[in-house]
């Protein structure tokens, strides 16, 4: 009688072919329907195309005046290039607040897109922008411990209408996921305290 208790050239083939398949349908049926979304187009982009780290998730419980952290942090050098995510008008282009150096994009979907903590900026309320159009310049301005870009999405201009990022993203094709900064060794973990 065989024992699957040793390495048997039986229970090796049934691994590689079974294992694969059974962890494959375990992923799909755990990922979230966003996860699921059509690759990105012409149409919708990423927010930049350098490497960049999720510091602080949205949704987070804290001292926020929201009481949740309202966008995600794109933790990245200071200086790289920000552009728009998809297709608008912008509608704010200028210091604001906490979110110091900030852009609002009303996308032709009727969301806003908030850019935070610019170092610079290089578009102007009323300008029409598509997707890839450079908007600035990240940076550390208003209330941010580190350079980082805070992605915001809301269903109007006002605060605290904010909806899940990654969510809105993913749903046009794009999919945010933190990737490892193994070249950027000078980073540490970011606390951030703005909004």
């Amino acid at each position: 009688m065989t024992t699957f208790r040793t390495r048997t050239p039986l229970r090796r083939m049934l691994l590689h072919a079974i294992a694969p398949a059974a962890l494959c349908s375990v992923l799909t049926l755990a990922a979230p329907p966003a996860a699921l979304a059509a690759p990105a187009g012409k149409h919708w982009t990423h927010p930049t195309t350098a490497r960049y780290r999720i510091s602080a998730p949205y949704g987070v419980r804290g001292a926020w005046l929201a009481g949740h952290h309202t966008g995600v942090d794109l933790a990245v050098r200071a200086g790289t290039r920000i552009r728009s995510v998809g297709s608008g008008t912008v509608v704010l282009a200028r210091r604001s607040g906490a979110y110091g150096n900030a852009v609002t994009i009303r996308m032709h979907d009727g969301r806003y897109v908030l850019f935070g903590h610019l170092s610079r900026i290089t578009v102007r309320p009323g300008q029409k922008v598509r997707a890839r159009t450079r908007l600035g310049y990240s940076g550390a301005t208003g209330r941010a411990t580190g350079p980082h870009l805070h992605l915001e999405v809301r269903t109007s201009r006002r605060y605290g209408s904010d909806i899940n990022p990654l969510a809105y993203l993913a749903h046009h094709g794009v999919r945010l996921t933190s990737t490892p900064f193994r070249h950027l060794r000078h980073f540490r973990p970011l606390r951030h305290l703005h909004h």
